[in-house]
């Protein structure tokens, strides 16, 4: 799937690496687990399925997402990360928003939840423009915001 030159690919034999080399920002480090854990997760969980976001055909970011539903009888969103090299572009709002597409047209999902750290006011950002809704659920030092989504 494509979107402005943001394009995202199941993780692979051919960029699962690349996806491991990507970096956070300094204040964003606590808040995400590294790329190689969520990698090596989904190899013990079917269910999550990683992804590599693409900016010009170059690995720059990972996602990851939970294609059954969960808590909240809703699907979870694990990871979002874009290298810092790249934030600021848009790459991570073109990614999430293709994320949700590939969720709703290959896995009929309805509602979608990400969890967060309440101080990274970057997610907070991206998933309030993206019409994530915060209903007051929390989950240990997680806040959870909420998507509905309809399919067509």
């Amino acid at each position: 799937m494509n979107k402005n030159n943001v394009k995202i690919a199941e993780a692979n034999a051919e960029n699962w690496y690349e996806c491991c080399q990507l970096e956070l920002s300094l204040d964003q480090q606590e808040f995400i687990e590294p790329n190689a854990i969520s990698i090596a997760q989904s190899k013990f969980e079917p269910t999550l399925k990683p992804f590599a976001i693409y900016y010009e055909d170059k690995v720059v970011g990972f996602l990851m997402f939970n294609s059954e539903p969960e808590e909240l009888d809703a699907n979870w969103v694990y990871r979002i990360m874009v290298d810092k090299n790249y934030q600021g572009k848009g790459i991570g709002k073109a990614a999430t928003d293709l994320m949700i597409h590939e969720m709703m047209e290959t896995y009929g999902i309805h509602k979608i939840v990400v969890g967060y750290h309440p101080d990274n006011q970057g997610a907070h950002s991206l998933y309030e423009s993206l019409g994530f809704v915060d209903h007051g659920d929390r989950f240990g030092r997680e806040m959870a915001v909420v998507k509905e989504v309809k399919n067509n």
